[in-house]
């Protein structure tokens, strides 16, 4: 099992902790939209409602939670958490680099 694997269950009592540590805001993707709607934590609550619909850059890679978390994707405000990817690429519906 890995990291991330280990981390999903319970992982709804760490989001407050989660959220403190999330960088999304300081990413060129995100934008006021998703700041006044107070999105963070893509990687595990998913893509963006609305407010995230182009890619300007990610800085997934360079998040603490990345390593912390054991997070094999990116660009989670678009193409959705890391569960939702996982699952995805398993299935073989979409091909993610």
């Amino acid at each position: 099992m890995d990291t991330f694997s280990e981390a999903l269950p319970g992982i709804e009592k760490k989001i407050p902790e989660l959220k403190s540590q999330c960088i999304c805001p300081d990413c060129p993707t995100y934008n006021d939209c998703a700041r006044n709607g107070t999105e963070l934590l893509y990687c595990i609550e998913g893509r963006s409602s609305t407010c995230i619909t182009e890619n300007l850059g990610c800085i997934c890679p360079v998040c603490p939670l990345t390593s912390e978390l054991g997070l094999l994707n990116l660009t989670f405000c678009l193409l959705g958490s890391e569960q939702e990817q996982r699952s995805l690429k398993s299935t073989g519906k979409i091909q993610i680099p």
